[in-house]
């Protein structure tokens, strides 16, 4: 493949600017991640509760189980940000991916010192996500269980519906089905509808003196039948593991819990991040040729200044090689063949809108991935798909809707990043959540919304104007209107407003993403291959 010749001066006063404004919104985010961790505010009495009963912080409990000095991928840190006054940092739980004897699992974990593990809606959007990730991926499922269950209070928004708490069971019960191995640690209490996330495990490892699994509590049994018992008597490790047979094991410390897992993980038949019988294709990996840090100082610090696509992917793929395909047409969208960490992936990212020749390019380049069985990552930044009266007649409904079956009827793996705007059908047509990517990561820098709050602004002021008596609105109503737009679509699209919502995998600093897409791209090589679709290219 040819190396790409950046043309980027990174000495330029434009440069530095980007640089500056970048560096501190990775800044803000590593702030808010910290806060996370920390335990967000007002949970310090929390805390003190949780390590004066001989318990490990929740992220500490993830580094006793996975591989020493092995990467473990936080997923949806910033969930539920802004929510709940902030008293519920990352919804409570904390999901991602890690190592066991070199073998993936994606790990659930609550976090019993925000609100004793009880979950809000987030936590149970969290949840399900996470589970999703691993049956896509071909991943076992490790519980750290420590929760009182749904949080009652909103429980019409935790309780009923598909996605809800009932889905969450529903995932684990068919992971398991599929092979799948679902592995629990009862580290507290398992209270009623949580109680069904250690019994729908493979294997159960009970610690005694804090691990609890009940249907109806101490309160509960009292008020319904009249009988006053111990919290351990009712459900403890010695009742469960040696009475009831719900758990399998007991442990009398954490440490000595999770030594007994990942015992139990090294006797699954799960493949190793570095199964030599994948199905990818793969070389040994090199570095970009340019330095990742200088992301920084490509991105616009102005969202509504474009910067060039390639200079991006010049410092995310291996050797800075990249083989670009149709590069004298379409040229708002780019296309091609790198390496990622050895693997070989297509390419497709925005150079601004997308006009129909870019729209045609992509879904001609997306079903020769499709045909070769080369998965695609998309690199986003649109303000959308043209509009006017010569896009109109050339066709662009037609032709973006070619490119959004495209990416609907990929069955390859799909990777997206939001690296700036993600505005309108421009979303979809570059496999937005909708599109079912197998994992969807956000620069801080990145906007997501039906359309910028700019132009939100113009139209929405033009089509109140229209509903208003011109003789009865003044200029000051007109003004009020404008700053009410602007205001709700600076606010919703922001990037925090969106990862809190998990509307994206996780917000990540420019620098890390040619790691965090390595990890995902050696996730789909240990699995079989997909099925293919019908490998057709239509030149389009």
């Amino acid at each position: 493949m040819r190396r790409i010749e950046s043309r980027i001066d990174t000495g330029s006063s434009q440069f530095a600017t980007n640089t500056s404004a970048n560096v501190e919104l990775a800044a803000t985010l590593r702030e808010r991640q910290q806060f996370v961790i920390d335990g967000g505010r007002g949970r310090a009495r929390s805390i003190e509760r949780h390590l004066a009963r001989n318990k490990v912080m929740v992220r500490d409990r993830i580094d006793m189980v996975i591989d020493d000095g092995s990467p473990f991928l936080e997923l949806s840190m910033l969930a539920a940000w802004g929510l709940h006054d902030d008293e519920v940092p990352g919804a409570g739980i904390v999901t991602g991916i890690g190592l066991v004897h070199g073998r993936p699992y994606v790990l659930i974990a609550n976090d019993a010192t925000v609100k004793g593990g009880s979950l809000v809606p987030m936590s149970i959007k969290k949840h399900v996500r996470a589970q999703d990730i691993a049956a896509e991926n071909g991943l076992g499922v490790i519980y750290l269980v420590d929760s009182g269950g749904a949080f009652l209070p909103l429980q019409d928004e935790v309780f009923p519906d598909k996605d809800h708490f009932g889905g969450s069971f529903y995932r684990q019960a068919r992971l398991s089905a599929a092979g799948l191995p679902q592995m629990s640690v009862v580290l507290g209490g398992c209270t009623a509808g949580g109680a069904y996330v250690p019994a729908l495990s493979d294997e159960v490892i009970m610690v005694n003196g804090t691990g609890r699994i009940f249907l109806g509590g101490p309160p509960i049994v009292k008020a319904a039948l009249g009988e006053i018992i111990e919290p351990d008597d009712l459900g403890g490790a010695e009742v469960h593991t040696r009475i009831s047979g719900v758990s399998d094991y007991i442990a009398d410390s954490e440490t000595e819990a999770y030594g007994r897992l990942r015992e139990l993980c090294e006797a699954t038949n799960q493949r190793r991040i570095d199964d030599p019988a994948g199905w990818l294709d793969h070389i040994d990996p090199e570095p970009p040729a340019f330095d990742p840090s200088e992301l920084y100082g490509i991105i616009s610090a102005d969202d509504r200044i474009p910067f060039d696509a390639t200079e991006i992917i010049a410092r995310l793929v291996d050797g800075s090689r990249f083989s670009e395909f149709k590069p004298e047409w379409g040229e708002t969208i780019v296309c091609g063949f790198a390496r990622i960490w050895g693997h070989l992936v297509g390419i497709v990212a925005n150079n601004g809108i997308i006009f129909s020749e870019a729209a045609l390019k992509a879904t001609h380049f997306i079903e020769l991935c499709e045909q070769r069985r080369v998965p695609l990552l998309f690199l986003q930044n649109t303000s959308g798909y043209m509009v006017g009266s010569d896009a109109e007649r050339g066709g662009i409904a037609k032709n973006g809707a070619k490119m959004v079956a495209a990416v609907a009827n990929a069955t390859v793996p799909k990777y997206t990043v939001l690296t700036g705007g993600a505005y309108g059908a421009g979303n979809y047509g570059m496999c937005g959540r909708g599109f079912n990517p197998r994992f969807l990561f956000a620069w801080p820098n990145s906007r997501i919304a039906t359309m910028s709050a700019e132009t939100a602004q113009t139209v929405l002021v033009d089509i109140r104007r229209g509903g208003l008596k011109a003789d009865e609105t003044s200029d000051e109503q007109l003004d009020a209107i404008a700053r009410e737009v602007r205001e709700q679509y600076e606010t919703q699209s922001d990037p925090y407003y969106a990862t809190s919502r998990i509307w994206d995998d996780g917000l990540i600093d420019p620098v890390d993403t040619r790691d965090v897409l390595g990890l995902c791209l050696a996730l789909a090589a240990r699995q079989d291959e997909p099925a293919p679709g019908p490998g057709i290219v239509y030149r389009m």
